[in-house]
């Protein structure tokens, strides 16, 4: 208990203590620089071997280059170590201790690293599994004043549970990787022999503007010494002393061996944390003349109320990002408290407010940053997998690692939550004790078991303050009533979740889940929309330990399928229709009345498990081009205006549309005016200019926090609208320059009235069936439009060998990862596609069809309903009108609408079926039919009827993939 205790000590102190000495203050000695060094992979070495390399501390073998330098460039599951290892690690030094410490408490510690054996002067001396807190060791008995020698046994491969090096987030090789090392703070510590050796400090649960002090001192007290504690307002330059309390030395004296409690009443001020005033106290804890200890603090109180979460009574939305670890550059986690603050400010720049931590916990500098800048975090135990009772080595690590977890980081506001870890299964009833024990520890946070615990399917339990989780309960395939986001992989749901199966609209929601919870309900893992990467931007950022060998690997994949010259176009168009998605999504939550919030999957690209590049900024956290901060917090704030539109494609119909507002910030919007306008995008969509149509104004008439109609639009047919794309824009009015002005837009496609499309034909031969006989025709002169059908692909089984499925999404995580689980469990592989690519928008087919170079809401019955088809064996110059992009692991070259001159004819190719009674695909079909009745329609491909059925029925080329599996279990 005495050295858990220490290691929350320690852990506070760096802000605030002075480093000069003095009687009463904590002196360190800083245990930076060389360190003599030794690989011991066999674990043959000993303490007397000679360790005649060096390295510097902190740092890893990794930044210290040493290890086993790579030899294998074409690992794609993940980046690569330049030098990696895994077993025993010796580092030693020599240290002088000077006179002053005689007859001091002596401390080493160190902040973050695996499991350690300690040394001094070839002495044994302890040694630690912590691997989320720091370790921390009292060598007060063999450090007296002169020269001694430490060595510390660090080992990477042994000394936890097997299940954690590769479940967790602080071993596992997808993201910061399994290092040998010390990072962080590394010192060592001379405290008087009389000290506090424990102290927490956190809002009462009970009385919200009091802070309760728990605290403990060594055993040596006497009567005549004096123990004050001060409450410090650090607000600004100056600081001043609002509360101070001595304590009564008596009652410590008959009872040294417990904690003591103290209350400061602060209801006098007003000052409370939360994401909006992230308020912070110091309490300064002082032993007169032997010891003094700091820490901050703020007052808050985090709490569920049926649905939702409020924080100090105000209703709060989380807007989250799950965190994996990812810090490429050095492969580890960064140990500093500005580079915390960097990296969350600018999560802060895309409306985030909260942050996950899947399966491990972040260190002290993380906390401190999220306590300046208003986050509210949840970090894990360092697991993902069976929480498995009769493993009584695992429980009893993972229940360590929780007591010091809350021990260490309990009086950090930011610290609002905790989760068991990710996506367990296994013994319930553990894992409730688990919460119960650490309630009972600190009674003011929130918990729940696992984050998507059971994949959902155990629906909520007793002992949850809140559920993330993508489904409550289970539900039959095909249904989607207890869905909580609106992707999912083919593996785990039918037909990849609702945003691929259901005609699109923003009126879509959770409601039929979220309205039976009892407890506030976070959607688990949103998103996870894959982006292709741009390799030209992004490869040359990798600088430090880690390497992108699998980006390069599938870089020269696409160079060996001849679409070299397309990545940057795969993936701006990609990644533009990721982020619609990334919008569609969240504004799914955010419509849902009684949702509580979403933790995205994710801002930040995920380096691991095959490569999945599904951020809108990358693992380096620098942006991919795809949007901007303004545009990502229209749907990503504190405050969001929403329409609800059936649809967003009309033809000779009122539009109209619900108007209301997601008011999370805090503050009632009653009487604000919401000014909104439909303007008409000139020629196509690559003509930015509006020209507004039609505008008006809405009022908000409630003063309500959370969920509020604001009023209804209505576009009567009276208004005539011509076809094209229009932009229904939502803005809040301001008179003051100051005043934060909230905005959104939502895209509209109006159609011509369109009976039959076909009545266009003209001289177009329609044909699903590209037998000789049309062959002959094309060969003297026909002009054909070819589009297969479910019949054709059923009689042809060497077409549908090279045609893939219609996906209307970019393809969910990483398609090697999920084709593995959907084979292993029988179920349907995703047709594993991201999205179409029209290099000219302004193409005569799209006359009546406006689009942009990427995919949007107007494609989707031509998407779900295609067999895109494999034109590998063409010329690799060779580029379709509307190409649909492959994902990394296959690059096909995919056509979805594309031509050629075949003899003296003309062939179209209309690889999805466009008979359909939807108004965009009937504008879609007969400016396909117009263009080809037309002088335009002139193929510049020449091709010869034998080289065409040759090139479109051949065997293609597969990439021989190695299966990838995931640890949960589908």
């Amino acid at each position: 208990m005495k050295k858990i205790f220490l290691s929350l000590l320690l852990i506070s102190l760096p802000l605030f203590l002075p480093l000069s000495l003095s009687a009463q203050s904590r002196t360190r000695l800083a245990l930076d620089g060389q360190w003599q060094f030794a690989l011991d992979p066999l674990g043959s070495l000993s303490i007397n071997s000679p360790f005649s390399d060096l390295v510097s501390l902190p740092g890893t073998t990794d930044t210290n280059c040493k290890g086993v330098a790579i030899k294998d460039t074409t690992e794609t599951t993940h980046l690569s170590r330049l030098f990696s290892y895994k077993g025993k690690a010796w580092y030693s030094r020599n240290i002088y201790i000077d006179k002053s410490w005689k007859n001091h408490t002596i401390i080493l510690h160190l902040e973050r690293t695996k499991t350690t054996t300690i040394f001094v002067d070839g002495k044994l001396c302890g040694g630690s599994n912590d691997v989320s807190t720091p370790q921390t060791f009292d060598l007060s008995k063999v450090l007296t004043p002169g020269k001694h020698t430490i060595t510390i046994l660090v080992d990477n491969g042994s000394g936890v549970p097997e299940q954690v090096y590769a479940s967790s987030h602080a071993y596992t090789e997808d993201t910061q990787t399994n290092w040998n090392g010390i990072i962080g703070q590394l010192y060592l510590e001379a405290i008087h022999p009389t000290h506090f050796t424990d102290l927490q400090v956190r809002t009462d649960i009970e009385h919200p503007t009091v802070a309760q002090v728990t605290f403990r001192c060594t055993p040596n007290l006497k009567r005549k010494d004096k123990i004050i504690f001060s409450v410090i307002d650090t607000d600004g330059d100056k600081e001043k002393i609002i509360a101070q309390k001595s304590f009564p030395i008596a009652s410590l004296l008959h009872e040294q061996d417990k904690d003591a409690t103290i209350h400061f009443d602060l209801s006098k001020t007003s000052k409370r944390w939360s994401e909006f005033h992230p308020n912070l106290f110091r309490l300064k804890a002082e032993i007169v003349g032997k010891d003094i200890y700091e820490t901050t603090f703020g007052l808050t109180k985090m709490e569920t109320r049926n649905h939702h979460f409020y924080v100090n009574d105000t209703l709060t939305f989380l807007r989250g990002k799950h965190d994996a670890c990812v810090w490429p550059q050095t492969g580890h986690v960064a140990m500093k408290t500005d580079d915390w603050k960097e990296y969350l400010t600018q999560l802060s720049t895309y409306g985030i407010n909260h942050i996950r931590f899947h399966s491990w916990c972040p260190p002290e500098a993380a906390f401190q940053a999220a306590d300046e800048l208003g986050f509210y975090l949840q970090p894990e135990l360092p697991f993902w997998g069976d929480f498995k009772a009769e493993d009584s080595t695992l429980m009893t690590f993972l229940l360590k690692e929780g007591k010091n977890i809350i021990r260490t980081y309990g009086h950090h506001p930011s610290f609002q939550m905790m989760a068991l870890g990710n996506e367990l299964w296994g013994s319930i009833e553990a894992m409730k004790q688990f919460v119960d024990t650490f309630r009972k520890m600190a009674p003011e946070k929130l918990y729940t078991f696992g984050s998507n615990f059971y994949l959902g399917y155990q629906g909520i339990k007793p002992g949850m303050d809140y559920f993330t989780t993508c489904r409550i309960g289970g539900e039959g395939w095909g249904n989607y009533n207890t869905h909580t986001r609106g992707s999912f992989a083919f593996a785990d749901v039918y037909d990849g979740g609702m945003l691929n199966h259901f005609y699109p609209n923003s009126t879509r929601n959770f409601d039929l889940a979220c309205d039976a919870a009892n407890v506030p309900v976070i959607s688990h893992e949103t998103g996870q929309f894959q982006t292709y990467p741009d390799f030209e931007t992004e490869i040359p950022e990798y600088k430090g330990v880690l390497y992108p060998y699998n980006m390069m690997t599938f870089q020269r994949r696409l160079q060996k399928a001849g679409l070299a010259d397309m990545a940057k176009a795969f993936h701006d168009a990609s990644g533009k229709w990721a982020v619609q998605l990334y919008k569609a999504d969240i504004e799914m939550d955010l419509r849902t009345k009684n949702m509580a919030g979403f933790q995205l999957l994710d801002i930040q690209d995920y380096p691991g498990q095959g490569s999945a590049y599904v951020g809108i900024l990358d693992a380096n956290m620098q942006t991919k081009g795809i949007t901007t901060q303004d545009e990502w917090k229209q749907w990503c704030y504190n405050t969001v205006i929403l329409a609800e539109l059936p649809k967003f494609c009309f033809s000779d119909e009122t539009i109209l549309a619900d108007i209301k507002i997601a008011n999370y910030s805090g503050a009632s919007l009653k009487g604000k005016n919401i000014l909104w306008g439909l303007s008409r995008k000139n020629g196509n969509t690559t003509n930015l200019s509006d020209t507004t149509i039609v505008q008006g104004q809405l009022t908000v008439n409630s003063d309500a926090q959370g969920l509020i109609s604001v009023g209804t639009i209505c576009i009567p047919q009276a208004k005539n609208l011509q076809s094209g794309r229009y932009s229904l824009t939502l803005t809040t009015a301001s008179s003051d320059n100051n005043e934060e002005v909230y905005r959104n837009n939502y895209s509209i496609w109006v159609y011509p009235s369109i009976d039959k499309a076909e009545a266009e034909k003209g001289k177009v031969l329609i044909t699903s069936t590209l037998n000789d006989a049309v062959a002959n025709k094309l060969k003297r002169g026909a002009v054909v439009l070819w589009m297969p059908d479910s019949t054709t692909f059923a009689n042809d089984s060497a077409l549908y060998k090279n045609t893939v499925g219609g996906l209307f999404l970019t393809d969910y995580w990483n398609w090697r990862m999920f084709k593995t689980i959907s084979e292993n469990n029988k179920k349907p592989v995703s047709p594993g596609t991201l999205g179409l690519y029209i290099a000219n928008p302004l193409h005569p087919i799209f006359a009546d069809f406006p689009t942009d170079s990427y995919t949007s809401w107007q494609w989707f019955d031509a998407t779900k309903n295609s067999r895109p088809l494999m034109l590998d064996n063409l010329d690799k110059k060779y580029r379709p009108i509307v190409q649909v992009i492959d994902n990394i692991e296959r690059n096909h070259r995919l056509g979805l609408i594309f031509e050629f001159q075949v003899g003296k004819g003309k062939l179209m190719v209309c690889m999805t079926n466009l008979r359909s009674k939807l108004p965009e695909t009937k504008a879609l079909y007969r400016g396909i039919l117009r263009y080809m009745n037309s002088d335009a329609f002139a193929p510049a491909t020449q091709i010869s009827w034998e080289e065409l059925k040759k090139g479109l029925t051949d065997n293609v080329d597969e990439n021989q993939l190695k299966e990838l599996n995931n640890i949960s279990q589908y």
